[in-house]
């Protein structure tokens, strides 16, 4: 069986879907329409635009959406998906390629969740690290016990076998860098990111991305998502729905997201966007399993 993956914030280089728009008319067709849905050129930013302005969360995630979507329309008759993923972000992308959302509608929505998540950004001064080489369940306590001495830090994205991304308030997350080596993890790195994504500081975005996707159609698509979540398997809209609102502050089960892609059947993996990240994770997650 088939499995299309999708990656997320952080992905995004300059240039990134340059290859397409030059190689396809409907690529161009494709990228005019996200500049006006946007309402502006933000396809000039992919293709030459400056590092800075591409880690801006309301730059970034519409701008791998557009790629991602690209990538998987650009694979022809070679996309036939069993089942698709998408990590954070990339749950929208993964939608949209799939046919449970429009591109526009996608777009639409994935503006509407950056800009929300953006505001969060610059009200509360958050960031992310990455724990590698920690067992999940330290990491977890270890942000339990400055979470009781009232400091903002949770497990956010769960990457692979030994990778966890730890989010919250930039005292907390530095707080817990130092505990987390201490613990036994081979090494604690902050991340540069926009803000504490997927953690509680993003709670006042959910009703704003709730707002949106309530007005948006989704239909059966394809074939089943496996959400972050639960790393289950989806098709009702509903559910897909209230999911995507829920992932804003919860973390991402992208681990356990693969291991039960792989247990229902999943022989092939192939990543649409921009870099290979989620190929590294999916290779280490497949080594956890030899």
């Amino acid at each position: 069986m088939k499995a299309f993956v999708f990656p997320g914030q952080g992905a995004q280089f300059t240039g990134m879907g340059k290859d397409l728009f030059d190689q396809y008319d409907w690529a161009k067709d494709l990228f005019a329409q996200a500049d006006d849905i946007m309402g502006f050129k933000i396809s000039e930013i992919m293709f030459s635009g400056s590092t800075d302005d591409l880690k801006r969360t309301d730059i970034t995630q519409p701008a791998v959406f557009i790629h991602s979507v690209a990538v998987a329309r650009s694979l022809g008759d070679s996309f036939r998906p069993d089942m698709v993923a998408g990590h954070s972000l990339g749950e929208f992308s993964a939608l949209a390629a799939a046919g449970i959302l429009s591109f526009e509608d996608g777009l639409r929505l994935v503006r509407a969740r950056a800009d929300a998540m953006q505001k969060c950004c610059e009200k509360v001064p958050g960031t992310m690290a990455a724990i590698i080489g920690l067992d999940d369940a330290r990491i977890a306590e270890i942000c339990s016990q400055l979470s009781g001495k009232g400091m903002v830090v949770v497990p956010a994205n769960y990457n692979s076998p030994g990778q966890v991304v730890i989010s919250g308030e930039a005292e907390a997350v530095a707080a817990a860098c130092p505990l987390m080596t201490e613990a036994g993890a081979k090494r604690a790195l902050p991340l540069t990111v926009g803000g504490a994504f997927h953690s509680p500081l993003m709670t006042p975005a959910k009703d704003e991305l709730r707002e949106a996707i309530d007005k948006t159609p989704f239909s059966k698509g394809l074939c089943p998502i496996y959400q972050n979540v639960d790393a289950k398997p989806h098709t009702d809209p509903d559910e897909i729905r209230q999911n995507l609102i829920t992932q804003l502050n919860s973390p991402v089960l992208w681990t356990q997201s693969v291991l039960n892609m792989i247990a229902d059947g999943a022989e092939e993996f192939t990543e649409c966007g921009p870099g290979t990240v989620l190929t590294g994770l999916i290779g280490r997650i497949r080594k956890s399993l030899a």
